[in-house]
């Protein structure tokens, strides 16, 4: 047997165990095969082959198998193909595939996607106060709270937005993901109380699921498997997390990164605590226990790239100043604003941004600007997240920046009201952009 030989028979017994494991989802899969359903269910898969980092040998073994994308119907896939890879029939094969692939019913059976375009949802931001009223207009009133931690936004959500929704016949649709475990004796008051979760599951204007262990940034997956929507009418993101997002790995090499880490964080290292992954870090004379990932840096284009793929508008809410002019670098069109290599600091960041700092810094809190009065945003974003519509460039719409943490009128997350009570955070910042369909 050749090495690619074996890492096909090696696949082949890996699926073969998850069938055992999901019986459910195995009696689930015979709706994806039906004729109506095929050709979604065959694109859907070869996506997913596709963004699995699966061997070469592999991914091309089942590539040709599926016909690549190209067939009409089971029985027109590769028999023999599907046979040496799945050890299966065409119609069990594709099964088997969809459960290993967590390929489910698709989302929009169970949460149907908004009806809204780019030019109407910017027109209604610029002329409302609160971003998230837009859920009282959209046809599907849906909301995906990213890094929902504590869940203390999404609560002050559902009390304001919920009621107002079921007046109109309609229920809110509140999805939120988290990376915590609740298992995790790690992350502290970040975890979600049991009796929130509960609270808002059996609310009758509210239709609420929380999926904790989960990284956010597998939305696509989550997607396909039927756990998310396929986009909601606003995706938010409050307090997005420091260092995760506050150096951007396309501007700056790992070096730099650590580098930046080891200053402004203190010395760490991996361990364990009571049995689970860590990290510790030595920051000034304290000794810090995190999750495992606390100092992976995901960078701003993959939060960008998130936002811009789940939803119509994103709200990035109680964004430090750190995080925040990362971001924009990554907004605004002209390269300059990129400069390789060099982290931002308070020293330089006036020299980067010129004029942009200037009128940025002095607008009040409360106080809401559009960014393309004063440079132009970019006109092409890269996709830095694998999945679906990998190769395909996007921009944005319009972006409105508002300075402060808390509004009048406006849920928030419980990070986001400390800041009141930081003393040595300057005011952090809002960003409300509409994705360019």
């Amino acid at each position: 047997m050749t090495a690619d030989e074996q890492l096909v028979a090696d696949f082949r017994a890996q699926l073969t165990k998850s069938l055992q494991q999901k019986d459910k989802a195995w009696e689930n899969s015979r709706r994806l095969v039906d004729a109506s359903r095929f050709a979604d269910t065959l694109t859907r898969l070869l996506e997913r082959v596709r963004a699995a980092g699966l061997p070469p040998a592999v991914e091309t073994s089942l590539v040709e198998a599926l016909h690549r994308g190209s067939a009409q119907r089971p029985q027109d896939l590769s028999g023999p193909r599907l046979k040496t890879v799945t050890g299966l029939p065409p119609n069990k094969a594709l099964r088997a595939l969809c459960v290993y692939f967590e390929i489910a019913e698709s989302s929009a059976s169970r949460w149907p996607i908004p009806s809204l375009d780019s030019h109407t949802v910017s027109d209604f931001v610029r002329s409302h106060t609160t971003p998230f009223d837009l859920l009282l207009t959209a046809d599907v009133p849906s909301l995906l709270d990213l890094g929902s931690g504590d869940l203390s936004f999404a609560a002050e959500l559902a009390d304001l937005y919920g009621p107002r929704i079921r007046d109109k016949n309609r229920r809110l649709i509140l999805h939120g993901v988290d990376r915590l475990d609740p298992r995790s004796k790690l992350g502290g008051p970040l975890h979600a109380p049991t009796d929130v979760v509960q609270k808002l599951r059996t609310r009758t204007d509210v239709s609420f699921s929380f999926l904790p262990d989960q990284d956010m940034f597998e939305f696509d997956r989550l997607a396909d498997a039927g756990r998310l929507a396929g986009r909601y009418a606003v995706t938010t993101c409050w307090a997005p997390a420091t260092p995760t997002f506050a150096y951007e790995p396309t501007r700056l090499s790992p070096e730099v990164i650590l580098e930046q880490l080891r200053e402004t964080k203190g010395a760490f290292r991996r361990t364990r605590y009571e049995g689970e992954p860590a990290l510790e870090v030595q920051h000034r004379d304290r000794t810090l226990l995190f999750p495992p990932w606390k100092f992976d840096i995901r960078g701003p284009l993959a939060l960008l790239d998130l936002v811009a793929r789940s939803s119509w508008l994103g709200v990035l809410g109680a964004v430090d100043s750190q995080v925040f002019w990362e971001l924009l670098s990554q907004l605004l069109e002209d390269e300059c604003f990129r400069p390789k290599d060099q982290p931002f600091t308070s020293r330089n960041l006036a020299a980067i941004f010129g004029d942009v700092y200037d009128r940025l810094t002095t607008i009040s809190i409360g106080e809401t600007l559009e960014l393309s009065s004063c440079a132009t945003l970019r006109a092409s974003l890269p996709r830095v997240l694998s999945g679906r519509r990998l190769d395909e460039a996007y921009s944005f719409h319009s972006v409105l920046i508002r300075r402060g943490a808390v509004f009048p009128g406006t849920a928030a997350s419980s990070t986001a009201r400390r800041f009141r009570d930081m003393a040595e955070e300057t005011p952090p910042w809002m960003l409300i952009v509409v994705p360019e369909r």
